[in-house]
């Protein structure tokens, strides 16, 4: 039986805890057993991604999506199926929010394919006010025109659900029931980087899926225990069985909120999230194998290797841009700066991603927090209760 009650206040984090996070790595150094159960998870030989044309928002996305859904067999015949958009903050003229009219023809290509029911829902980490955020974005009146529903997922009915893996040591999470019960969660994302993760992809794009009512806002549980760590358990929890990628305009700089809009002109659609997210991460300038997440996904929930990646429709060298020259070593940002052991173990796999597209702008280095706004926010590599757990991931 499903229980809709609300459940207790939002976790905290004393300064107790925050200390023994920061020690944590040091205490736990050598590689130990996973965070997971290899025999519940079952990677892919090979994976697909299909990359399809989309100039400009004015073309027919129905169509684009739905030919590359048909070219990777997806069967979405009688499915309950939930669209998860990237819907963080409207602001006029950025490149911050999944586009509506992609949101809008992947909802009538799923119906078209045969889906029994198509639900939009996002739970935003920043904006609370969902009825100023779909209508500012325009998403309200495309969802109307084509009939489909949109659910607030910060303050629908929710389940204690066990997490699969433990890499940020937490033992369950509070889910809505609404993902629960989709036969179909697809995931789309829109193209940044991140300040901390480094891509906002489709595996990221899972944390507007924890509700704001019981996590709080911007779902400081998610931060506190590691960003990261929340990636991995999230996706090794709620399978996104569908990725459909926002790539027309995206974001460099500063993503996911503050950066600049960058035209790339693609729409990507996968049925591995890990392999959508590592062709994103190529597409601008980015190593998946220096990316944390991404390596310890690669063990357990997809292919992030080129050669395991099959490229269906358009190729990658068709969205290089160039890069952007002023880059130093400081504006690189976070991404793999401490992954000089995933670098080291898969340095044989670098020449295979020379290919490498557009390079967006990384946002610059920010200053360092206090002990007291660590406490408060959450500290990337310090205070990440269970920071460990990815550690021996890449160790493994």
């Amino acid at each position: 039986m499903r229980s809709t009650k609300r459940p207790p206040s939002p976790f905290s984090v004393s300064r107790r805890r925050f200390l023994g996070a920061l020690i944590a790595p040091i205490a736990f150094g050598a590689c130990r057993s996973r965070p997971y159960r290899a025999a519940d998870f079952t990677v892919p030989e090979r994976s697909a991604v299909c990359l399809s044309p989309a100039a400009d928002y004015g073309v027919d996305f129905g169509d684009v999506i739905g030919r590359a859904l048909g070219e990777l067999g997806v069967d979405l015949r009688g499915r309950r199926v939930l669209l998860k958009p990237n819907l963080v903050e409207y602001d006029d003229g950025s490149a911050t929010n999944t586009h509506p009219a992609v949101v809008a023809g992947a909802a009538e290509a799923i119906l078209r394919a045969g889906a029994a029911e198509v639900v939009v829902g996002e739970g935003p980490g920043h904006r609370r006010d969902m009825e100023y955020l779909l209508t500012g974005s325009g998403l309200d009146h495309y969802l109307r025109d084509i009939g489909v529903r949109f659910v607030d997922l910060n303050l629908a009915d929710v389940r204690r659900v066990p997490l699969r893996s433990r890499f940020t040591t937490l033992p369950d999470l509070w889910l809505p029931v609404d993902v629960l019960r989709a036969d179909v969660v697809v995931s789309m994302p829109k193209l940044k980087t991140h300040h901390w993760a480094g891509l906002t992809g489709s595996m990221k794009n899972l944390f507007g899926i924890v509700p704001g009512a019981v996590y709080g806002w911007p779902k400081n549980v998610l931060h506190t225990h590691g960003i990261e760590n929340s990636i991995l358990d999230l996706n090794a929890t709620v399978r996104s069985h569908v990725t459909i990628v926002d790539g027309v305009i995206g974001m460099e700089g500063d993503g996911p909120i503050m950066g600049r809009p960058r035209p790339v002109g693609f729409v990507a659609v996968g049925i591995d999230p890990a392999a959508v997210d590592a062709t994103c991460a190529r597409l601008i300038g980015l190593d998946p194998f220096r990316m944390p997440y991404l390596v310890a996904a690669s063990r357990f929930l997809g292919n992030i290797d080129m050669r395991q990646v099959d490229q269906r429709g358009e190729p990658i060298s068709r969205y290089r841009l160039i890069a952007d020259a002023s880059l130093s070593c400081a504006a690189r940002g976070r991404t793999g700066r401490h992954v000089c052991a995933s670098k080291r173990a898969h340095r044989s796999h670098h020449q295979h991603d020379a290919d490498a597209g557009v390079r967006f702008a990384r946002p610059a280095a920010r200053p360092a927090r206090t002990p007291r706004a660590r406490e408060a926010h959450g500290s990337r590599a310090g205070a990440l209760p269970g920071h460990s757990h990815l550690v021996h991931a890449l160790c493994d």
